[in-house]
């Protein structure tokens, strides 16, 4: 009897899966900020939401509660608290980093290698090593467990490791362009760095 042997996809198909077919997604999502010594010092939560290409949104739960929209023009930083918007260009802001790699094309991906770090427990690791040093980022790693979007853990030039754990994603929601748009109320600061 013939048959075809089904091969195992690695964590560099599960993210090229990712980036070409999701062009919506959404999840929860819990951040613990680590210092140099990986002693934790952030912690917080919200809910992420990409629609593609170039949008974007992260909502922060309180106590620290801010809203960050990427509208595929202007990234808008909402800080409810201090009752102030930062206002700035997308594409200049964002440059490489991961969060223009998880809502921007698949074309991105020229900006990185990619590698394969293999399977820890039930996560799927590839790193993404960026190609320029103006993303900011020493080590970018994003893990999936059964092909969903599960762990993103990022270290900074300074030392610093942000670890995102998303939880109860959906891919390709229906999601409204409305979602995406900011527009300040008129009783807080606009600081536009946009100019």
């Amino acid at each position: 009897m013939a048959f075809s042997p089904v091969f195992a996809q690695n964590s560099v198909d599960h993210l090229k899966r990712f980036l070409s077919e999701v062009k919506a997604y959404n999840a929860e999502f819990d951040q613990v900020v680590l210092d140099e010594n990986l002693r934790q010092i952030d912690e917080a939560g919200g809910t992420l939401t990409i629609l593609r290409p170039g949008r974007f949104r992260w909502d922060y739960y309180p106590p620290a509660e801010q809203q960050i929209i990427g509208d595929g023009e202007k990234v808008w930083i909402y800080d409810l608290e201090l009752r102030q918007v930062i206002v700035r260009d997308q594409q200049a802001s964002l440059g490489q980093t991961p969060a223009i790699l998880l809502a921007g094309e698949n074309a991105n991906l020229s900006h990185y290698k990619l590698d394969d770090r293999g399977q820890q427990g039930a996560v799927q690791w590839v790193k993404i090593i960026p190609r320029a040093d103006s993303s900011g980022f020493e080590d970018i790693q994003v893990g999936f467990i059964d092909s969903a979007l599960s762990v993103m853990v990022l270290v900074d030039g300074l030392g610093q490791t942000t670890r995102i754990n998303f939880n109860n994603g959906t891919e390709n929601p229906s999601l409204p362009a409305e979602q995406f748009m900011f527009v300040p109320p008129d009783d807080i600061d606009v600081i536009d760095e946009t100019q």
